[in-house]
């Protein structure tokens, strides 16, 4: 399976994919803290306004990667890996363009749509990933992307910050130009991890919509209930990017700048175990066992977040929550080993359709029950409310996990 990439530039296509991962993240990151700013110019002052802006523009996102995730991961199983990577990341350059330049909010708002249009590189980057990797070393490769994801938040929202203290646009002008170097970068080096003979033979548009690709997850064993593990971590997740800022500044009375800090520890905490413990644990415990401990340490996390009274005691919930960087690689590993070869980008296409589905359905469930815990916080004392409904979320992924995750023994292209 790794004879077409073989040593150097076997290594040299795994750094470039995590290169691309982080300047993913890393534009995430960047975004936490800048979008909304300049939404908000754009609203001219107007709070109330910028916020339905700024809804609607995570809500486009995530219905955009719903229908688009699996037309692009079955495009790379037709096509290949390595245009629907440079696609993705050259979308990527034209977004922050359009954000960097757009005279309008509705220009803005078309550069959203490119974005959740092509934001298939992380997705597609997994399947490269599973191309060029024996099944028993995906997970610490897997581990990698994790990496990945602490190293964009963590210096992402800092890197936001700092630039837009100069200008407003100038993050994404920034952003802008790594991507478009990355793209250039990866022009010239990226070599296709999937050889012809294991593509499928034709683009079957059946597959292609959101539900068809949802169905190769009813085809193969067990495949099904790891789908509802990765969907359900997925769900719980999305109570970071869409309550956290607030709820710490609201419970705990924490500046901008101490809020920052508390993001770049708990991702250096992603970071280390991604480093240090994923290889490691999986070697151990394997991959099930990694899995399950991370959703272990997810609820603990998510519980000691909801209910901690101060910031210091919210403070200790970061090392356990950080555990939860086991959780992708071992469910990724998982899910890998369950589908062919030349099902691996319809198998992370489907995972982007999730995602998708989360995002649209994350903002409004926990910041509405944000709001509406904070407006009864006299008699309830509960603005912790949505992160137990997270905890809970990840509790029941770990009890569907303890019953369907299992290992198959031999690659599914060798049966």
């Amino acid at each position: 399976m790794t004879t077409h990439i073989a040593g150097g530039k076997r290594q040299a296509a795994l750094g470039f994919i995590f290169v691309t991962a982080v300047l993913d993240v890393l534009s995430l990151g960047v975004m936490i803290p800048v979008l909304p700013n300049l939404v908000k110019a754009f609203a001219g002052g107007d709070t109330a306004r910028a916020a339905d802006w700024v809804v609607l523009f995570a809500t486009t996102w995530g219905v955009a990667q719903f229908v688009c995730g699996p037309i692009l991961g079955l495009m790379s199983d037709r096509f290949g890996r390595r245009p629907v990577i440079l696609g993705s990341i050259f979308g990527l350059g034209v977004d922050f363009l359009f954000m960097a330049f757009a005279p309008t909010l509705r220009w803005l708002y078309v550069g959203r749509v490119i974005n959740g249009v092509t934001a298939a590189s992380f997705s597609t980057a997994n399947a490269y990933i599973a191309d060029i990797t024996a099944p028993q070393d995906r997970a610490k490769s897997f581990g990698l992307m994790g990496a990945a994801f602490g190293v964009g938040f963590t210096f992402g929202p800092a890197l936001g910050g700092w630039l837009a203290a100069i200008d407003l646009r100038l993050p994404f002008l920034v952003c802008a130009g790594l991507a478009l170097c990355n793209w250039l970068y990866g022009f010239f080096v990226l070599p296709e991890s999937l050889p012809p003979q294991r593509r499928v033979k034709r683009f079957d548009w059946s597959k292609a919509n959101p539900l068809g690709s949802l169905r190769l997850l009813s085809s193969h064993t067990d495949l099904l209930g790891l789908a509802g593990v990765y969907f359900l971590v997925q769900m719980a997740h999305n109570v970071l990017p869409s309550i956290f800022v607030l709820y710490m500044g609201y419970r705990y009375q924490w500046s901008p700048a101490v809020i920052g800090l508390t993001l770049m520890a708990s991702g250096i905490s992603s970071i280390l175990v991604q480093a240090l413990l994923v290889g490691r644990t999986v070697k151990w415990l394997g991959e099930r066992g990694a899995l399950l401990l991370g959703l272990v340490a997810g609820v603990g996390g998510f519980a000691v977040y909801a209910l901690a009274p101060t910031g210091w005691l919210y403070l200790c919930g970061l090392p356990l929550f950080a555990l939860t960087g086991l959780i992708m690689p071992g469910l990724q590993g998982l899910m890998t080993q369950h589908v062919s070869p030349h099902e691996q980008g319809q198998l992370q296409g489907a995972n982007s359709a999730m995602m998708g589905v989360s995002a649209i359905l994350g903002p409004p469930i926990y910041g509405l029950t944000f709001a509406w815990a904070i407006r009864h916080e006299a008699s309830l004392h509960a603005p912790g409310a949505p992160i137990l409904i997270a905890a809970s979320l990840m509790l029941a992924a770990a009890l569907l996990s303890a019953w369907i995750a299992r290992p198959v023994a031999t690659e599914p292209a060798a049966a």
